[in-house]
């Protein structure tokens, strides 16, 4: 098989791995996390939130890892806004890139973010307005969540998640990606509504981002990379979810990723063995937490040729 790109695995355990958590991690610890990440060639990463220290404690040292993240050379430093006050706080610390992220589900964006769908758009085109307006060259990324379905309200309808992909974009956003928030996705169903929103946004299409709360999680992967996906959100030992989707466990795997396309011979740019050895300390920093994935149990198998 001609394998024609690589993949960019960005590590979004800073975030959205330790937001789930109930205590917070000291500093030290996620600055070797980050500094190690990056020698395993991890080369983007989402360190924080921007999200009041009062709603998320375990997020308050953003800014400090934000500005360590900018002097590691190659690093993309990315991180999650929730309106357009985060967004002034994500520009001013000089992050390369803004996550928004946009539910699918009413309900699920009402419990989130304390606004309707529409309401986010809106929002949206302000942060790009502000974003401009600063002269800066911060990227705004959207992420739908609840795209393939939502803990709180139930299905959620192709169509809309087709619309607001739609709307983003007319607001202001330079990309957009789409996300299992609650691990409800199948293969085919993740191959088809991945298919429907390239056919609206093209390359801006640019993210997948999956848990594997029902074991799919890498099945899933695989259906976006087959409909042209290049770039893939994960958490080093499977950890994550989200405060406000009930059942919203566990992202995919850093290091499983990093293995499922290292199997096939696409590069990533990852060290596995420098990965599972970040992953040994990170159970070490989480003791009494449970760690996710597959790859650190079983091993790395002797049949396994890197790609160049």
């Amino acid at each position: 098989m001609k394998i024609e790109s690589s993949i960019v695995i960005r590590e979004v355990g800073l975030r959205d791995g330790l937001q789930s958590i109930d205590r917070s991690m000291p500093t030290a610890h996620k600055l070797e996390w980050l500094r190690s990440a990056h020698a395993a060639g991890v080369r983007e990463i989402e360190v924080g939130s921007f999200v009041p220290a009062r709603l998320l404690p375990q997020l308050a040292d953003t800014v400090e890892l934000v500005g360590v993240a900018r002097s590691l050379p190659g690093l993309t430093t990315s991180v999650l806004v929730p309106n357009l006050k985060g967004a002034q706080a994500a520009l001013d610390s000089g992050a390369d890139a803004m996550l928004l992220p946009l539910s699918a589900s009413q309900a699920h964006s009402l419990a989130n973010l304390r606004k309707s769908p529409d309401e986010v758009v809106g929002e949206i085109g302000r942060i790009r307005a502000a974003r401009d307006a600063a002269g800066s060259r911060c990227l705004l990324e959207v992420g739908i969540s609840t795209a393939f379905g939502c803990t709180i309200q139930g299905p959620v309808e192709p169509a809309e998640v087709l619309r607001l992909v739609e709307a983003v974009l007319d607001a202001g956003a330079d990309r957009v990606g789409l996300a299992d928030t609650v691990g409800y996705a199948d293969p085919l169903q993740v191959t088809r509504l991945f298919e429907r929103a390239r056919a609206l946004a093209g390359e801006r299409l640019d993210c997948g981002h999956f848990h594997d709360t029902r074991g799919l999680g890498m099945a899933n992967v695989m259906a976006a990379w087959q409909t042209g996906v290049r770039r893939f959100d994960a958490c080093l030992g499977g950890i994550g979810g989200c405060p406000h989707a009930p059942g919203a466990s566990g992202n995919v795997a850093t290091e499983d990723l990093a293995y499922l396309f290292a199997s096939m011979g696409v590069p990533t740019g990852l060290d596995l063995a420098a990965l599972l050895a970040l992953r040994a300390a990170l159970a070490r920093w989480l003791d009494g937490v449970p760690l996710h994935g597959s790859i650190a149990r079983a091993g790395l198998p002797r049949t396994l040729r890197l790609a160049a």
